[in-house]
C-alpha cells in the first residue's frame, strides 16, 4: 500500500468540505468527518504484506539461533528501541538496559537448546505479532542438570526504520520442569 501524505488528506478534506457547506462551522465538522472516514478506509484497506511475514519469521529464526548460542548482542539487535521482555516468574524488564541485564542473567544460569515452531504471524501496518511454541533441552549451569524445556510465546513486533524489531516478548511454560 502506498503511503498517504497527511497534508494531502487535509487539503482534500478542506476542499470537499468548503465546496459542500461553505459555512465555517459546518466546514470544520465536515473536515473532521472526512478525515476520520479516510483514515478508517486506509486502516480497513490495509493488506497483509507477504514480505512482512517472511521478515518476521526470519527475525524469530535469528532469535532462536542467538538464544541457543548465548549471543547477547545479536538478541539486542533484534529488539527495537523501546523493548520489554516478560520472562515467566519475573517482573517485566522494560528498556534496553533491563532487557540486556535479563538476558545476561539467563545466559549466566542456563544453556538453552530449543527450537521454535511458528504457529501464526499477523501484521497490521507497522505492528505485527507472532504466536510460537518452543521445545528442547535446558542445561542448568549451577546444578549441571539438563531438563526438558517447553514454552508458549508471544512476540509483538514494530517496524522501525524499515525493519521488523521485537517490541515485546513474553513466554510461559507449557511443560513445567520436574
Amino acid at each position: 500500500m502506498r503511503p498517504v501524505r497527511i497534508t494531502a488528506i487535509r487539503e482534500t478534506s478542506t476542499s470537499l468540505a468548503q465546496a459542500a457547506f461553505g459555512e465555517p462551522q459546518q466546514t470544520m465538522n465536515a473536515q473532521k468527518f472526512i478525515r476520520i472516514a479516510v483514515a478508517a478506509g486506509l486502516v480497513a484497506s490495509a493488506q497483509p504484506d507477504a514480505r512482512a511475514g517472511a521478515a518476521i519469521r526470519d527475525v524469530i529464526h535469528r532469535y532462536e539461533t542467538a538464544v541457543n548460542a548465548n549471543d547477547l548482542e545479536t538478541i539486542l539487535g533484534l529488539y527495537g528501541s523501546d523493548p520489554i521482555f516478560m520472562p515467566q516468574n519475573s517482573s517485566a524488564l522494560a528498556g534496553r538496559d533491563a532487557v540486556r541485564a535479563g538476558y545476561q542473567h539467563v545466559f549466566e544460569t542456563l544453556q538453552l537448546n530449543i527450537r521454535f515452531e511458528i504457529h501464526e504471524v499477523q501484521e497490521a501496518g507497522y505492528w505485527a505479532w507472532a504466536r510460537t511454541s518452543s521445545a528442547g533441552r535446558t542445561r542448568i549451569l549451577a546444578a549441571g542438570a539438563e531438563v526438558t524445556e517447553g514454552n508458549n510465546e508471544l512476540f509483538v513486533f514494530r517496524r522501525e526504520n524499515g525493519a521488523w524489531k521485537i517490541h515485546r516478548y513474553l513466554f510461559s511454560t507449557n511443560r513445567p520442569r520436574s
